[in-house]
């Protein structure tokens, strides 16, 4: 029965990698990447060759037959860019495939380990028995009733944005809910990472005196 390991990797320091994983990107032939590149700099860093095969969200429906392949005939670990599959990420399509197509003839396995959200969560001291958690707020079309529903949300929400629209993220958070506070996070676990806490109109005051770069995590608190 061939296995489809689902293996969280690091958010930004390679360290961070488990045991659990380093022995499993060493000893599985294939490797299914969402950024090749990425993945290859971390299989190098654990001396480790395995093939490594590409993915994306435009592709996984496109390559099935041939991911699927390689899954009937042997094991295969499934990585993203960075965190765990499956969380705001292509990873999700490939294991519905797995599913679909092996149902109980395979294994899926998860290997567990780094998420962003996670790091997020267990730093911004706010209740976090439950929480929404939204992925990226859409580009364009959408993102006016995603931070509708940030706002509306009684419990506190994780999101992430990219370096180029936080500010604009920060300015529709502090338009709807300027008192609210939040924890905005960049560059988890790697050399800038900066934590900051304070109020929506707080945040977006600083973080205009900065220039934007890096993965950003936000978690909005719950309503007081």
């Amino acid at each position: 029965m061939s296995t489809l390991f689902v293996v969280a990797t690091p958010i930004g320091n390679l360290d961070d990698l488990t045991g659990r994983a380093r022995f499993v990107l060493s000893t599985v032939p294939v490797v299914l990447a969402e950024d090749t590149r990425r993945t290859r700099i971390l299989l190098q860093h654990i001396g480790a060759n395995p093939t490594v095969i590409s993915y994306h969200q435009h592709t996984v429906k496109q390559k099935r037959e041939r991911l699927l392949e390689y899954l009937a005939n042997g094991d295969v670990a499934l990585v993203t860019d960075a965190g765990t599959p499956g969380i705001s990420d292509p990873g999700g399509l490939f294991v519905a495939e797995a599913f679909a197509r092996f149902g109980s003839t395979i294994s899926i396995t998860p290997i567990p380990g780094p998420s962003a959200m996670a790091a997020a969560a267990s730093v911004c001291g706010f209740p976090m028995d439950s929480f929404l958690f939204l992925g990226y707020p859409p580009h364009k079309k959408g993102r006016k009733t995603f931070f509708d529903r940030v706002a509306d949300s009684k419990d506190s929400v994780i999101f992430y944005e990219a370096p180029h629209r936080i500010l604009k993220a920060l300015v529709s958070l502090a338009e709807r809910c300027p008192n609210r506070q939040l924890v905005i996070c960049r560059e988890l676990t790697k050399q800038f990472e900066t934590i900051r806490r304070g109020a929506a109109s707080e945040i977006l005051a600083a973080a205009k005196e900065e220039s934007p770069r890096g993965e950003y995590t936000v978690v909005v608190g719950p309503e007081r």
